[in-house]
């Protein structure tokens, strides 16, 4: 059989959980995957570690002050240093590249994205708030410059996994989650837990933003948010089911009452490597499911009354607008705030809520208005935080 020609990657955020994990997928299939190019923030140790792995073309480090750093570490090396996000905009234009992972956090993985739509590139999309912020105008963008959308998420990809080849009607996607480190705590114990606590998950090894949305569950109204875009589903056809083993990594139900599955063990490298290697499934050296010890799966409805910014992602995405834009800011400044100790596990929502309320909404924002409302959101969040503070 012909091997398939080598795939040219751009990773944006290769130092981060999905960063690292991608490349080890790279590391396990040289014959299928080149780096062209990879970024990250801040942590410009493991850039410079990384790019002397993969000898990438270039590297973006877009933090300005740990330029020189970067710059003279990969000298010697021959590979392009550059600084800022206007630099990964354009680099993620190079034709040289065939597709752009972005595992950035929160909104500021935004703006590259859709540079990287705009030039044509398959998007490996790992940044769910870009869909959660601007799907409605996201989509038909990728759409328009014929760029594929391939999931990331352990859940879209799951669902993903079930459409293929599948052609009867899609009446319900059923988006698992596994209900995070307070799955059985009270509601007075998750008000007054500590970052510590909320950043131990049982299940998934996840980067710390992520990890707390895990905890609050709003990673999974920041799911289903991205899954009514992904897969052109109202609202009322995503059901969230609280799966504590994830096992099951979301499941689809068709017109005819059929539900289709996909299960594995938890690890991020499955999804990661099959939107690198689409529409091929390859070899992958990770712990395989074993039936005969799997005593049970259970499922449960998730709690609103302990967990309210899932129901207040329900609401942001029932309004439309740029109300999701307005949630996903707050939460970014919540969370940023949570992890500083300026705010409580509890106040979250509180402040959430504020912000949509007190944000201006917009029924049908432009992506300027877009950004806009990000700024906005946050500027309110932070003037409430400041009034809560701990």
């Amino acid at each position: 059989m012909e091997q398939p020609p080598k795939r040219h990657l751009a990773i944006l955020g290769s130092t981060g959980s999905i960063g690292t994990q991608a490349l080890d997928v790279v590391g396990q299939h040289p014959d299928r995957f080149v780096v062209e190019l990879l970024s990250a923030n801040n942590n410009s140790r493991l850039l410079i570690e990384q790019a002397r792995k993969f000898n990438p073309a270039s590297v973006v480090i877009c933090n300005p002050d740990l330029y020189d750093e970067v710059a003279a570490a990969l000298d010697p090396l021959y590979i392009k240093v550059f600084t800022g996000i206007d630099s990964l905009c354009e680099l993620v234009r190079d034709p040289a590249v065939d597709i752009v992972l972005t595992a950035m956090v929160g909104f500021s993985g935004l703006r590259p994205t859709i540079a990287a739509i705009e030039a044509g590139k398959a998007i490996a999309l790992a940044n769910k708030e870009t869909l959660v912020a601007a799907g409605a105008l996201v989509m038909p963008l990728a759409r328009r410059y014929g760029a594929p959308i391939l999931p990331v998420d352990s859940e879209h990809s799951a669902i993903f996994q079930c459409l293929q080849g599948e052609h009867a009607r899609l009446e319900k996607i059923l988006l698992t989650g596994s209900g995070g480190p307070f799955l059985h705590s009270s509601r007075e114990a998750i008000a007054n837990a500590t970052p510590a606590q909320a950043l131990n998950h049982p299940r998934w090894k996840m980067g710390a933003k992520v990890t707390i949305d895990s905890a609050s569950l709003m990673n999974k109204g920041l799911e289903l948010i991205e899954a009514r875009w992904l897969f052109s589903v109202e609202p009322e056809d995503i059901e969230v089911v609280i799966h504590p083993q994830s096992v099951i990594h979301s499941m689809v139900q068709f017109s005819d009452g059929c539900v289709m599955a996909q299960l594995s063990q938890p690890d991020m490298r499955l999804p990661i490597q099959y939107a690198l290697s689409y529409p091929s499934r390859i070899d992958l050296n990770t712990v395989r499911l074993d039936f005969a010890r799997l005593a049970r799966l259970d499922f449960a409805q998730p709690d609103l009354e302990r967990f309210p910014c899932l129901g207040l992602a329900y609401e942001a995405l029932e309004k439309g607008g740029n109300a999701t834009c307005i949630l996903n800011g707050a939460n970014e400044a919540t969370v940023a705030a949570f992890l500083e100790g300026k705010l409580r596990f509890g106040d979250i929502p509180d402040v959430i809520a504020e912000v949509l309320a007190r944000c201006p909404f917009l029924e049908k924002p432009c992506l300027e208005q877009i950004y806009s409302t990000d700024f906005e959101a946050k500027r309110l969040a932070a003037e409430i935080i400041n009034r809560k503070a701990v």
